[in-house]
């Protein structure tokens, strides 16, 4: 089973700095559309629970199909999200 992850990071403007495909699993444009599609959707998401909550791991915020979604907020507000 071969498996491929997406890893972005964010600035505090929601300008992505940095994207990422990462895995052993032959490249599809299709699949890195849709990761990207995810991660981007979560966003939302991440902004809500940034302000609400003092933690900086924020683990499983989003999902779709067997896709999960998680973020670390640094204390300047920059997202890693994968």
């Amino acid at each position: 089973m071969a498996i491929t992850a997406s890893f972005i990071i964010v600035s505090r403007n929601d300008i992505p700095i940095y994207e990422a495909e990462v895995g052993s699993a032959t490249k599809r444009e299709d699949a890195a559309q849709l990761h990207q599609f995810v991660l981007h959707a979560a966003l939302d998401i991440v902004q809500d629970l940034a302000w609400t909550t003092s933690a900086m791991f924020l683990k499983n915020i989003d999902r779709f199909n067997d896709l999960v979604v998680s973020v670390y907020v640094t204390a300047g507000h920059i997202l890693f999200i994968y």
